[in-house]
């Protein structure tokens, strides 16, 4: 088992800027993907941006430009930098694990954490 605790939301003005951070604790080993999911009241959980154990970064449109995920593979944490932030970007944002093991992937979630973004 692996688990997941975020930290970092909060309330923040359009424009400005949060920092998110994930630390995972468990059974931490071999090759991973960490990440970042949202959602918003209403709609299905979607991708923000996602980082390999080699430091591979991947980020959905609605992102790029504004937000940065990095991780520290010591520390077994993840992170993500959003600056220039639009009321649209208010969500729970999720912290996920995901383990590959030959074809199967194995996921795991954080509890989430509140992102509201209001003038």
């Amino acid at each position: 088992q692996v688990q997941l605790v975020e930290s970092g939301g909060g309330l923040v003005q359009p424009g400005g800027s949060l920092r998110l951070s994930c630390a995972a604790s468990g059974s931490i080993f071999g090759n991973s993907v960490m990440g970042w999911h949202r959602q918003a009241p209403g709609k299905q959980r979607e991708l923000v941006a996602t980082i390999s154990s080699g430091g591979t970064t991947n980020y959905a449109d609605s992102v790029k430009g504004r937000f940065t995920i990095s991780r520290d593979n010591v520390k077994n944490a993840v992170y993500l930098q959003m600056n220039s932030l639009k009321p649209e970007d208010t969500a729970i944002y999720y912290c996920n694990y995901r383990r590959t093991i030959r074809v199967n992937n194995y996921d795991y979630w954080g509890q989430g954490t509140q992102v509201t973004v209001s003038s």
